[in-house]
């Protein structure tokens, strides 16, 4: 069966949300003496993720009348 992979855009705060949730989820998981293997591999996807520059000109915020 073929893998799906989905392709999230995300801005600064947003990263730092999904950071954060994986962060606590992590600890919650070693307090517990659980496996964190999967939430790991997430949480340095999220952070090695490679950045996309938007580029708009200047006409594209004009107003329109």
């Amino acid at each position: 069966m073929k893998e799906v992979y989905k392709i999230l855009e995300l801005d600064k705060y947003e990263l730092g949300i999904i950071i954060n949730a994986l962060n606590e989820l992590r600890t919650k998981l070693i307090q517990e003496q659980r496996d964190t293997d999967a939430v790991d591999e997430v949480l340095l996807k999220a952070l090695d993720a490679p950045e996309k520059k938007r580029y708009f000109h200047r006409d594209h915020f004009a107003e329109v009348g």
